[in-house]
């Protein structure tokens, strides 16, 4: 729950999942379930089958923009599936939903295996190792034409001890999927529990950074916030409370940077499927580094944040809450190189 954006009250309501989500859900569980073995000529000829040619395929620093069409297997999976011997996808949660007239599909959960070889800067432990993951794939036509995918390597860097920066005051570690197991729905979802869903989280989203934080009422007590590496995981709404209002303050004019002329920052998607919902943005958000972020001394610099969640909702309130945020992105923005830094420390 990172998202912050100014003008809140006006932006888009979330949309919900549609008939043709569920079939664009249908053919990513075909497609996950094609290729669970992650062998490379597998992963190779489904994914040439399910993306479109001209794809566009981003994912997390230092990747960033990958090669168009089938880079989401030559850039992404494939690397990952041979750094980690004996690699394994375990998904947690896939979900489908509509947005403004775009279709997406979305799902998170963890590569795991041991990790033999180097990884986008990060070196092999020998050991067993989990690799965090979330993306989201704009479907048309039964074919994916855009997808973002994230990476939680600053969490994998910190399992590793490996981390250069100030330790967050949150629980770094392994996340579980949902306490119910029911992050992957085979069935249609209900539209009046999807609009539930996505009604209860834009309602929360709109009160972020209020001065008496609003958004408190939405929230279960016992809610969980399993945040990315670096900045850690709460449990708790008192507990979350301890780490949302201090991180609201590290950046100035957290939002979409309208006031000062900046355009294109938002969310890519955001539904509710069900008693879940997700929301995606590759510029989510923008603000100004003012206070210290991971015992970096200001920088006064503007940062854009990679940004994303899957929440799941029970009784009218939102308990669990899945974040993941471009870390090593973010980190960069401010001049520091975190995969350089660790080559450093380990020549």
């Amino acid at each position: 729950m990172v998202v912050l954006m100014s003008n809140r009250k006006n932006r888009p309501a979330m949309g919900i999942a549609t008939d043709q989500s569920f079939q664009n859900k249908l053919a990513y569980l075909d497609y996950l379930k094609r290729t669970e073995s992650l062998k490379d000529q597998t992963v190779r000829d489904a994914t040439a089958e399910f993306f479109e040619t001209n794809a566009q395929i981003n994912a997390s620093h230092p990747v960033n923009e990958a090669r168009a069409g089938d880079g989401y297997a030559t850039d992404v999976i494939l690397p990952i599936a041979a750094a980690f011997d004996g690699c394994v996808r375990q998904n947690h949660i896939v979900l489908a939903g509509e947005y403004l007239g775009t279709e997406w599909v979305t799902s998170t959960g963890y590569f795991y295996g041991r990790f033999h070889l180097p990884l986008f800067g990060i070196p092999a432990s020998g050991k067993l190792a989990f690799l965090r993951f979330g993306e989201f794939h704009r479907m048309e036509a039964g074919q994916v034409v855009e997808t973002h995918v994230y990476l939680g390597s600053a969490e994998l860097i910190i399992a590793l001890g490996l981390w250069p920066l100030e330790p967050s005051q949150g629980y770094e570690g392994v996340v579980p999927g949902p306490a119910t197991y029911d992050g992957i729905q085979t069935e249609p979802a209900n539209p009046a529990s999807s609009r539930a869903s996505a009604d209860l989280v834009e309602g929360m989203l709109k009160e972020l950074a209020t001065p008496d934080e609003a958004w408190r009422p939405y929230w279960d007590d016992r809610m969980v916030w399993y945040g990315p590496g670096a900045l850690g995981s709460y449990a708790t709404l008192e507990g979350f409370a301890e780490f949302q209002r201090p991180f609201e303050l590290v950046f100035d004019g957290w939002g979409d940077g309208s006031e000062a002329g900046i355009t294109g920052v938002g969310s890519n998607c955001k539904a509710g499927d069900g008693e879940y919902a997700f929301l995606h943005g590759w510029r989510q958000i923008t603000g100004i580094h003012v206070r210290p972020f991971l015992g970096l001394e200001p920088t006064q610099k503007r940062v854009f944040m990679r940004d994303c969640d899957w929440w799941r909702c029970e009784n009218g309130k939102i308990i669990e809450n899945w974040c993941m945020l471009d870390i090593p992105h973010l980190l960069h923005q401010l001049g520091y190189d975190l995969f350089a830094e660790i080559a450093k420390a380990n020549r």
